[in-house]
């Protein structure tokens, strides 16, 4: 699939950024949540391209994936069928240019020739996106640290202006290890609404100080996220907010067995 894009042409909207919990691969089958995210994304402008950072690929220094390269099946233990999936985007090309353009000499972008994106980018973008007719890259993380993460979602902010929709892909928690039940209405631990209310109420007022303090002043870690690669994609979807301090939309709340699939969308 062949596209022909320039990413510098005048947009006539500025793109949002998003922070989206995306689920195991049985989201797919999920009524109530995926067609929570594919309202969502009618709802938006459409987007020349789209990249997202998934907490599934943490890599140093920043690096992309390439266009036409097959996608990650990075789960186990599922039905055959998601193994089987595939999501052939256009390519991405001018999105990788003006990626490299955008980020200081400090900060070099390795392009890798063969890793496509993995379930934390494909499984929403499936549902999102079902015509995989727009150039999709995937961005590394690659770092955990927030203050950091808020300075590469800046330097990524210009894109929004040139039509790119910004998608940090996590879950709001994800502490796997402690769930009793594997069930999609299964109640959610006491850990899990505790940090889900913490982030809400952080959220609702814009303190991301509060939100980067997560490791000393969340109540239910480290149970909520026992690593954090999940919650940390928020920061890049903040810091490419025209103002991190300012509250975004909170668009989807509630639990997917027990997890919080609370997302956002900033200005």
């Amino acid at each position: 699939m062949t596209i022909e894009v320039t990413m510098t042409e005048p947009y006539a909207d500025r793109m949002p950024a998003l922070y989206i919990g995306h689920g195991a691969p049985p989201l797919l089958d999920d009524p109530l949540w995926s067609g929570q995210l594919a309202a969502w994304a009618q709802d938006l402008p459409r987007p020349k391209a789209i990249l997202i950072v998934s907490a599934h690929w943490e890599s140093a220094p920043v690096s992309l994936t390439a266009s036409g390269a097959p996608l990650v099946y990075d789960f186990g233990g599922f039905d055959p069928k998601y193994y089987r999936m595939t999501y052939e985007t256009p390519d991405a090309s001018a999105l990788a240019q003006r990626i490299a353009a955008v980020m200081p000499d400090t900060e070099p972008v390795h392009q890798h020739v063969s890793r496509g994106l993995d379930h934390g980018a494909w499984v929403p973008l499936r549902i999102m996106y079902p015509e995989a007719d727009i150039p999709v890259l995937q961005m590394s993380l690659p770092t955990q640290d927030p203050a950091r993460l808020l300075r590469l979602g800046e330097r990524l902010r210009p894109l929004r202006d040139e039509g790119v929709l910004i998608i940090g892909s996590g879950f709001l928690t994800h502490g796997l290890p402690f769930l009793k039940e594997f069930r999609i209405d299964a109640e959610a631990p006491g850990w899990s609404r505790d940090f889900d209310a913490w982030a809400a109420e952080a959220l609702t007022t814009g303190d991301v100080d509060t939100l980067a303090s997560y490791a000393t002043r969340a109540p239910g870690m480290p149970y909520a996220h026992p690593t954090v690669e999940h919650y940390t994609p928020l920061f890049v979807t903040l810091g490419a907010a025209t103002d991190p301090s300012t509250p975004g939309l909170q668009v989807i709340d509630g639990f997917w067995m027990g997890l919080s699939k609370r997302s956002l969308q900033v200005a």
